[in-house]
């Protein structure tokens, strides 16, 4: 019998959007990448999810945002930690996420960061962050960086079991806070998943070879402007990493549009108000909405503007968040 008895346990994770993007995976079963990247954590819009196991119980049950939710990668990143704590114990998972779902705005990293977090703490399993952020990789590729707040980075690594390829903090969210304002176009599901669109890009893309490439370059570009509160030249290397691989998307087959007319008219604005001397600049993600990364002090003037493209459901305004963190009393 193991030494344990069932616990129970809720935890928070922000999400996290990638300023040197991640795209394309040397191994689907271990989610290993084929590029590093680099993120920050939101605050603001969260995750939170409450695992109870329950000695007996056949299956595990999942509830996301209220409603009964079958998924197979909860159960696989249970069984991980499962396996951990030698038990055989189901669970039942109530998470809830308050911005919109598989959208484009990575709840699949706040999600599995919080999960994992959450189901380790209720086995007992005193897992230090590096092994946390293995763990939730293997659910989801960017909840590795969820783990983390502020500024991380997320090695490729080179082993093949993927015990190096997991993420790390660059700057604690105080030491250079930025802004961001989220530019909500749409909050239906994206036709195509990342899974599936990373593995149709690096199949029939001609551009993967030259995106594996330039990568480390970028990499070193942004780390340095990081270290160094160089928003012009974070400015500069994201967007380039944005379109770069948004191009590499667009010109598989057939070619991945994650964009609408919204997304490209936002754009286009973040670039006008830059010439107009704001800090500011743009990111996209596999999905439609549009990312105003900015100093704090232009955060209404951006959100403001944004607010005023045809096509813009709402504006989210943000700063840097914490890592995934426990949280008291039961859930909410």
């Amino acid at each position: 019998m193991p030494a344990i008895a069932p616990g129970s346990a809720t935890a928070e994770a922000h999400p996290n959007i990638a300023l040197v993007k991640y795209w394309g995976k040397r191994d689907e079963a271990l989610n290993l990448p084929c590029v590093g990247s680099l993120s920050i954590t939101l605050d603001r819009i969260r995750t939170r999810t409450q695992v109870t196991f329950v000695a007996g119980a056949g299956a595990d049950g999942v509830q996301l945002n209220g409603k009964t939710s079958e998924s197979a990668r909860v159960g696989a990143g249970l069984d991980l930690l499962r396996a951990r704590a030698g038990v055989d114990w189901r669970a039942e998972v109530v998470s809830d996420n308050n911005f919109p779902t598989a959208a484009g705005l990575a709840s699949s990293a706040s999600g599995f960061a919080a999960l994992m977090l959450a189901g380790a703490q209720a086995l007992g399993l005193a897992l230090p962050p590096g092994e946390l952020s293995a763990l939730a990789r293997r659910c989801s590729g960017s909840a590795a960086r969820s783990i983390f707040g502020g500024f991380v980075e997320w090695a490729r690594g080179e082993c093949a079991d993927g015990r190096d390829s997991i993420a790390h903090p660059l700057l604690d969210r105080a030491e250079w806070p930025l802004a961001v304002a989220i530019a909500v176009t749409s909050v239906a599901a994206k036709s195509v998943s990342s899974t599936v669109g990373m593995r149709r890009t690096a199949a029939t893309s001609p551009f993967q070879g030259a995106w594996v490439a330039t990568q480390e370059a970028d990499l070193a570009a942004a780390r340095a402007a990081v270290a160094a509160h160089d928003f012009a030249r974070l400015a500069e290397v994201s967007e380039h990493s944005c379109l770069k691989m948004h191009a590499l998307a667009l010109a598989a087959r057939p070619g991945l549009i994650y964009w609408n007319g919204a997304t490209v008219a936002c754009m286009h604005r973040v670039r006008e108000l830059r010439g107009q001397g704001m800090p500011v600049f743009f990111t996209v993600d596999a999905g439609p909405q549009v990312k105003a990364v900015c100093l704090p002090e232009a955060l209404p003037a951006v959100a403001a503007a944004l607010r005023e493209v045809p096509g813009v459901l709402e504006v989210i305004e943000c700063g840097l968040g914490a890592g995934a963190h426990l949280v008291a009393g039961p859930h909410a």
